[in-house]
């Protein structure tokens, strides 16, 4: 029986645990940009054109 209360006072650790790591990535603005993961997919790379081979160098 003992080991029961042992078991939940350390899920009840981990969880508090848990608890404050997310409080402290809110706090620190891990989540305040929500809209722009989701539409990062859609907007283009900026690449440089291809530039052809010089034909006159023959």
């Amino acid at each position: 029986m003992s080991i029961i209360f042992l078991l939940i006072g350390i899920s009840l650790l981990v969880a508090l645990t848990f608890l404050a790591a997310f409080f402290w990535a809110v706090r620190s603005g891990q989540y305040e940009d929500d809209y722009t993961p989701a539409v990062r997919m859609l907007f283009e790379d900026e690449t440089e054109p291809d530039i052809p081979p010089d034909s006159s160098a023959t």
